[in-house]
């Protein structure tokens, strides 16, 4: 039995309507004042109306910051810390995708106690307190609400990591029904990113323990079963429900056992062309099983197992092929660009990414196998 440390949210609501009964979780810690975290597109859409309306009908003041971008830029999330602070905040709600729950959680510490952020990008340099933090995903992919990090674009096109204790929200909202609108790209996009961290958490070289395993293994097995069904019929609430366990599962996992080549080869697709991290991991989740089948076989043949009960008498090799064939078959059958020049990235390209891809050492560390700057530009040379 290995030495571990395992850490996560302390407070897990999964209930259908959960979003309407914020107040309380605030009223229970005496907070009046609540500041939300989202982005236009929800509230165009119109799901942050009804639990503002609730929480205000229950006595609490709300404040609605509704500028998140996408992969959060440094500037977003210092103005949405300072209106916080403004607004005299007690506690900071995030509601939407990953985007809007990493700003909420940096917003929660920089209200607080402002600091620079490029004095705490990396691990454990990040100063408390923070302002008290509810997570409430409206996608069923990043799992950020059960992981201590915020990851913020920085000027010169870096995704950074804020990865302290600190960031673990006090209470993660599964409310299925706001996910019930999400179109099928995108549904499918997070679905296959919360898989991304269930593999990587699962095929780690540092931290992999058997909580993570046990984790992975059950959030897979989740994502599998419901990624269809939640694609295509967006309203089954009770694939949505699912999806939305798997993806806090999954984020679990990777939070105490960390993601690898899939993720690194994905950031500077987002940093550069502002490709959805979901579909950054999809493009080019298979070709990098592939290149780790020589180490991870064994480890993604249980995966396939676990997946497949008739696998169970199989050797590693065949079990090992069937699952990356299993993942490649959902990627294939999802709606969203199969091909890195679908996305505008052109061809002279792919050396920048390769290069950038390198930076990503934090990431690449865990990798199973060794990755070189050669290996990254074959790899985005197959997906172009």
């Amino acid at each position: 039995m290995p030495s571990f440390q395992f850490d996560t949210t302390p407070r897990i609501v999964c209930e259908q309507g959960a979003a309407l009964r914020l107040a309380r979780l605030l009223q229970a810690g005496g907070h009046r004042r609540a500041f939300i975290v989202t982005d236009p597109g929800l509230v165009r859409a119109g799901l942050v109306d009804a639990p503002a309306e609730a929480l205000r009908a229950a006595g609490v003041n709300v404040t609605v910051y509704d500028r998140v971008q996408a992969d959060p830029p440094e500037h977003v999330v210092q103005e949405a810390a300072a209106a916080a602070r403004q607004d005299r905040a007690e506690c900071v709600i995030g509601l939407g995708g990953g985007s809007s729950l990493d700003t909420a959680k940096l917003v929660a510490l920089l209200a607080a106690r402002p600091q620079a952020l490029a004095d705490i990008y990396g691990v454990q340099r990040a100063a408390g307190p923070r302002l008290p933090l509810v997570q409430v995903p409206t996608t069923a992919g990043t799992g950020s609400e059960a992981t201590p990090t915020a990851v913020v674009s920085t000027p010169d096109h870096q995704k950074r990591g804020v990865i302290s204790p600190l960031l673990f929200p006090d209470v993660a909202v599964l409310d299925a029904t706001l996910t019930a609108a999400l179109p099928p790209g995108p549904t499918a996009m997070t679905g296959i990113d919360a898989m991304v961290h269930a593999i990587e958490a699962y095929s780690t070289r540092h931290k992999k323990n058997p909580m993570s395993d046990m984790l992975a293994v059950r959030a897979l097995q989740l994502l599998h079963a419901h990624l269809d069904r939640a694609t295509g019929t967006g309203g089954d609430i009770e694939s949505r429900e699912a999806m939305l366990l798997g993806s806090l599962l999954a984020g679990m996992a990777f939070a105490n056992a960390p993601v690898a080549a899939i993720h690194a080869l994905a950031h500077p697709l987002g940093s550069h062309f502002h490709v959805p991290h979901g579909l950054a991991n999809a493009l080019v989740m298979v070709p990098i099983l592939r290149f780790n089948l020589p180490v991870a076989a064994p480890l993604y043949a249980e995966l396939g197992r676990a997946l497949d009960d008739g696998l169970r008498d199989a050797g590693d090799a065949a079990a090992a092929e069937a699952f990356i064939e299993t993942m490649q078959a959902h990627v294939a059958r999802s709606p969203i660009p199969q091909r890195l020049r679908e996305v505008g990235v052109r061809e002279r390209d792919l050396p920048v990414l390769a290069e950038a891809a390198m930076t990503v050492d934090r990431l690449l560390t865990n990798n199973p196998r060794e990755l070189t700057q050669a290996d990254a530009l074959a790899i985005y040379t197959r997906v172009f």
